[in-house]
């Protein structure tokens, strides 16, 4: 398994762009060990507190130039043999979280009740990574669910940079808490080798990511990679052990809604064979739709349909 560090040298901070030049190339059906860092300087703890203070994180800080958005991808990685038209399958095999600590940040007039916080403030969860669990101020227990926010591949070149808040059909800030280990997601290539890059690692997170930001911590994961020549879709999927997911992306909730049912609509019909009609049904009796998050300025909805429905016997 190849290695991917967070360096200064293979980090870009708050933006995709297909200029990018890859820091990594690999084969197809090849496995990458990726890690990531998440955290502007001004969001650090104290010193002071017992946290853990991550080596690249802080040379990172020193020496990478920010973009317009918050997020710091690691990559992007060629594959070889992907191509644009086909989809790239990432399967997400591990995730373990790199530090015992995790941060949230609300900020003034932004959110989904932008209304009720004109003002802004940020806290640090200690994170106990022995027994997965994370404690509030009030010592509410949150279990740790750790998942990547970013999973992206470049934009086609014509979009130029892109900032990283909103998520769109090349991926990017999915915040799907879904895509925990085991599961794969298909993302559309829009470039020759696909140029895939991650970050935005969440401890915990609940749909809608209410106020802007999850527990946000660093991760590392085990992925592999695989060209799918076989699949032509325009929008990112996933699945996991349990279920088909479809996800829809704009900025009105309703509209995104309506694209991840379609696009379960049309993934059931590939996958079965059955009239449109019975797959709208379908949906209707057991596909549920997910609300991802409201607070990227391209709202996400995400639909879930469990496996076992297709199964006849």
């Amino acid at each position: 398994m190849k290695e991917l560090k967070a360096t200064p040298e293979t980090v870009h901070w708050g933006y995709l762009d297909a200029s990018i030049p890859p820091v990594l190339t690999i084969e197809d059906g090849e496995s990458v060990y990726i890690e990531c860092v998440t955290a502007d300087k001004q969001w650090m703890p104290p010193k002071d507190q017992g946290y853990d203070f991550l080596p690249d994180m802080v040379e990172i800080h020193e020496k990478v130039k920010k973009g317009s958005g918050n997020h710091i991808f690691t990559g992007p990685i060629y594959i070889n043999g992907a191509v644009v038209g086909n989809v790239l399958e990432i399967e997400i095999q591990e995730i373990n979280i790199r530090q015992n600590w995790g941060w949230n940040i609300f900020r003034g007039y932004m959110g989904t009740i932008p209304e009720n916080y004109p003002y802004t403030k940020l806290i640090h969860v200690p994170l106990d990574l022995k027994n997965k669990i994370a404690t509030t101020s009030s010592g509410f227990k949150i279990p740790l669910a750790p998942f990547f926010g970013q999973l992206a591949v470049a934009p086609a070149p014509e979009y130029g940079r892109q900032n990283s808040k909103e998520p769109r059909e090349f991926g990017g800030n999915l915040d799907c808490k879904e895509l925990t280990a085991g599961c794969k997601v298909y993302l559309p290539v829009w470039n020759d080798g696909a140029l895939f890059s991650t970050g935005d690692g969440h401890a915990a997170q609940g749909d809608g990511e209410v106020n802007g930001t999850a527990i946000e911590t660093s991760l590392s994961g085990n992925f592999c990679f695989k060209v799918r020549k076989d699949l032509h879709w325009k929008m990112p999927h996933a699945e996991t052990a349990t279920h088909y997911i479809t996800f829809g992306l704009d900025a009105d909730l309703d509209d995104a809604a309506r694209q991840a049912l379609k696009e379960m609509i049309s993934w059931i019909i590939d996958m079965t064979g059955i009239h449109k009609d019975e797959a709208y049904s379908l949906c209707s009796f057991a596909c549920d739709l997910h609300v991802t998050q409201t607070v990227n300025n391209v709202k996400g909805v995400h639909a879930m349909l469990p496996k076992h429905i297709l199964l006849k016997n």
